[in-house]
């Protein structure tokens, strides 16, 4: 069963990746994504390779670990979310992230099962929801640059920002929906990153 299910989880990382393919091969649609985003194709292409093992990885240790938890990789920055069984399993995570080729930082806001509040997966959906939606309708957010994800009615914000003023604008999103208790961002600007790269 766990064989069949790892099978299935390929052909849809398999499928992920020829998606970015089309990206760097399709129309103009796809090329005006590709420019709009801040990251080049390869790095985008980079980012997927990284998750895909990751989560990989995962599945091999455990399939409920795989299950309860979600990866995030941006410019080879990780960020794993969810929960898990023990402490033990936190820190198993963040070895398997840290073992795959290309990882630059590892973010680990996993929570221990047991451990403070139990997350709502609806309410944090919901959130994510309304705030990817609130991005996508703000004529001075790029939201393509943005990932976002919600764990226990605590955002996850990564991505790279045109400036402070676009950061700020989306953090102020974040906090007027109803149940955010808190925001984490792992957001680059964009100064910040080109002067990394070039250094």
């Amino acid at each position: 069963m766990k064989t069949v299910a790892f099978i299935c989880f390929s052909l849809l990382a398999m499928s992920f990746l020829s998606g970015c393919a089309g990206v760097i091969l399709g129309g103009a649609a796809a090329t005006g994504v590709a420019v709009a985003e801040e990251r080049s194709v390869g790095t985008i292409v980079d980012d997927a390779t990284i998750a895909t093992q990751i989560r990989g990885k995962i599945f091999d240790k455990s399939e409920p670990l795989f299950t309860d938890t979600a990866t995030t990789v941006n410019d080879g920055i990780v960020l794993i979310t969810g929960q898990v069984p023990t402490p033990d399993d936190r820190i198993e995570l963040a070895r398997i992230a840290w073992s795959v080729q290309g990882v630059k930082q590892v973010h680990n806001r996993t929570t221990v099962k047991g451990q403070g509040e139990n997350p709502n997966f609806a309410s944090d959906a919901l959130i994510t929801t309304k705030l990817k939606y609130q991005l996508l309708a703000d004529s001075k957010i790029m939201n393509i640059n943005y990932s976002v994800e919600t764990v226990g009615k605590v955002v996850y914000l990564m991505g790279v920002a045109q400036n402070q003023a676009e950061l700020d604008r989306v953090e102020a999103h974040a906090k007027e929906i109803s149940g955010v208790r808190s925001i984490v961002s792992y957001v680059q600007l964009k100064s910040a990153l080109y002067k990394n790269k070039t250094s």
